[in-house]
């Protein structure tokens, strides 16, 4: 079965060319032209990937992709007429998998595209092939990392973990004690292909810490270690 692309963009001549070339590519290829419809279109049958512009009537980029995160999982490539790092840094802290300024290249589109979608496969075959070995849990103290589950719970509580966090902290617990530089943690937990820079992994080394940490200004699980990356200390 193809897999499935919603397009979200008000522009029609851009919209309908992003739609062509997707479509030329074996993708099935919704679309939506404002926000509202955007969010319509995921509730009612979720998509694999979400092509998503910044500036759209109704409700902009940004709320639509923290509305989307908060419900479910799937990867979202953003699309913005500015090329400013503040909107990038706020649209990665929204949930997005990566961010392309406009004009772009069609081709690096599809390449973006294609890299997303092996991503969330591989992701996928990853947890059918897990051992027996690797589907038990994690503690370290009041928290648990439910690999079975994919949850994340301290002092028995579920807390609620965006899946990218959820990846991260994982990779970090089974690295514990070792120094992980963020190119290191780039490639392996989001991929080698993955376009964003590496304040994407201090972004989501935040939300950890203000999920796991006791004090967030005092960092005791995920210690940073100043030039070097993060070091994992359970």
């Amino acid at each position: 079965m193809a897999e499935q692309i919603l397009v979200v963009e008000d522009e029609i001549t851009l919209l309908e060319t992003l739609t062509y070339n997707l479509t030329r590519q074996g993708y099935q290829v919704e679309t939506a032209v404002n926000g509202r419809l955007a969010l319509k279109a995921a509730r009612k049958q979720p998509p694999d990937l979400i092509v998503l512009d910044l500036m759209l009537p109704e409700m902009d980029g940004m709320e639509v992709c923290r509305i989307i995160r908060q419900e479910m999982s799937v990867p979202i490539l953003m699309l913005t007429a500015r090329d400013d790092e503040i909107d990038r840094l706020i649209g990665l802290e929204m949930g997005a998998d990566d961010y392309m300024t406009k004009p772009f290249s069609m081709r690096e589109l599809l390449v973006r595209v294609k890299a997303l979608l092996r991503r969330v496969r591989l992701d996928r075959s990853e947890m059918v092939k897990q051992t027996p070995r690797s589907q038990e849990n994690m503690s370290f103290g009041n928290m648990e990392i439910d690999l079975t589950r994919r949850e994340l719970r301290l002092d028995g509580k579920p807390i609620a973990i965006k899946p990218r966090e959820y990846e991260l902290l994982v990779f970090l617990a089974r690295h514990r004690g070792q120094v992980l530089s963020r190119e290191l943690i780039l490639e392996r937990v989001w991929g080698w292909d993955f376009s964003g820079g590496s304040r994407t992994v201090d972004v989501h080394v935040r939300w950890l810490r203000e999920k796991i940490e006791p004090n967030v200004n005092q960092p005791v699980r995920i210690v940073t270690v100043r030039g070097a990356g993060y070091r994992f200390e359970g």
